[in-house]
């Protein structure tokens, strides 16, 4: 399974973006997809992910309300809508996936496949 993210931009405070994570080799319904970011200096954090079947959707407390993690499986994709943006949200966006889901859909660790990253710089 290959994940291709892409999406991400220099917007200033306030703006939108659209982040796409395009999975191959599989099939995205089937799996728990996850978008976790990194900012420079600092951890991997959690953003959001959809359940693999069912579509449930878990979202960080920094970006509920602004952020929609949603599946498209005609285009075998999750994207990530994010609205509101702040200059906190700056970070490279990854795309990830695992099966079966786990309680622990929030650590990075336990995600084994991973999109290349796509940066999203935030302006003030």
């Amino acid at each position: 399974v290959q994940l291709q993210a892409s999406g991400g931009g220099l917007v200033q405070a306030g703006d939108s973006l659209r982040l796409a994570c395009v999975v191959s080799g599989g099939t995205a319904s089937g799996f728990t997809m996850a978008w976790f970011r990194q900012a420079p200096e600092k951890e991997r954090e959690f953003v959001a992910a959809i359940r693999e079947n069912s579509g449930m959707k878990y979202y960080a407390d920094s970006v509920k309300g602004r952020f929609t993690i949603s599946r498209d499986s005609a285009k075998n994709t999750v994207s990530l809508q994010m609205n509101g943006l702040k200059p906190e949200d700056t970070a490279v966006y990854y795309c990830a996936a695992r099966w079966p889901h786990t309680l622990r859909y929030y650590y990075a660790d336990e995600y084994r496949m991973w999109g290349q990253g796509t940066l999203v710089t935030v302006s003030s």
